[in-house]
């Protein structure tokens, strides 16, 4: 089954302990897309500048990723710099300049429109809304967003969380958005809001899936270097939506397996600067190292290949 995305294509500069990049390849949908076409046929829509090198692409396209959807207007890419100190937790922003991705109105081309998950990322909510009502019918609908619009947004989100399936953030989002300390009532609080499962990332903790009656928990997998954290919560989503779409299976069982395939992709990404490891990898790397989080979770063994409804 067939993903949409949409989102931000950018240009990053970001300083850790471990060095500095410039101009690199970055933007929610970017990070998205790199992971969820390890599992799935992705089609992504975004906004680019005429500074943007589209051949940077490339490499998504040699994965079957359809980037038709990909508009390119007068001006310049977005473009974001950061910088992470020794614990590598949450990053500064030094500078944001929008650019193009300011007027942003996406427009879904026909041929998305029936793709049977849509992934919302992290733009304003109202945006995420015109999607919606664009595209037919989709199976799931799943949505990121920031404390941004948590903030400034919070009616908007609201009504967007209506028609969405599965609502992913991170702690801090969580708690901010329900009102609450503990991030199990804050789950359950946005629950009500809407979606039937919220999936909350715990950065080195893991990640947690609440839904009605049921909570899953995984630890994140033990990386020995964070080298660049950029993208790890895009590349989770995208890890976490393309193995759902490749079992379609919406279960429990499957958001098992769909956790797993989120932490492990995005396992691989913070060991690199921008797409490195994304680009070295191959699915086979990616289920091994699912079998070995499987073993350290205590859960049963990953199988490889996942059979539509298994």
């Amino acid at each position: 089954m067939g993903i949409l995305v949409v989102g931000s294509i950018a240009y990053d500069d970001v300083t850790t302990p471990h060095g500095r990049v410039e101009m690199s390849l970055g933007g929610s949908a970017t990070y998205f897309t790199a992971a969820a076409s390890f599992f799935s046929p992705v089609r992504i829509v975004a906004v680019v500048g005429e500074d943007f090198d589209v051949g940077a692409l490339g490499f998504l396209e040699a994965r079957g990723v359809d980037t038709s959807g990909l508009a390119v207007r007068p001006g310049e890419t977005f473009r974001w710099s950061g910088s992470y100190g020794e614990d590598m937790g949450e990053a500064t922003t030094h500078a944001t300049h929008l650019n193009v991705f300011q007027d942003f109105r996406p427009v879904i081309p026909a041929t998305h429109r029936s793709e049977d998950y849509v992934f919302l990322a992290n733009i304003d909510p109202e945006l995420q809304r015109s999607v919606l009502d664009q595209v037919e019918k989709p199976r799931l609908v799943i949505c990121d967003t920031m404390n941004f619009w948590i903030d400034g947004r919070r009616d908007a989100l609201e009504k967007l969380l209506r028609r969405v399936d599965v609502f992913v953030l991170n702690e801090a989002e969580a708690r901010d958005l329900a009102g609450e300390k503990n991030v199990v009532k804050a789950a359950r609080r946005i629950l009500d809001l809407g979606p039937s499962r919220v999936v909350v990332k715990l950065g080195e903790y893991g990640v947690m899936l609440v839904g009605a009656h049921r909570i899953l928990r995984l630890p994140a997998y033990p990386v020995e270097e964070v080298r660049d954290p950029t993208g790890a919560g895009d590349t989770f989503a995208g890890g976490f939506v393309g193995c759902l779409a490749e079992s379609g299976d919406d279960s429990y069982e499957g958001m098992h397996r769909a956790l797993l395939a989120g932490t492990v992709t995005a396992s691989f990404n913070v060991e690199a600067f921008s797409m490195t490891r994304l680009r070295e990898i191959d699915r086979q790397a990616i289920d091994e190292r699912c079998r070995h989080l499987e073993r350290v979770a205590g859960w049963r063994p990953w199988a490889a290949a996942v059979p539509p409804g298994c």
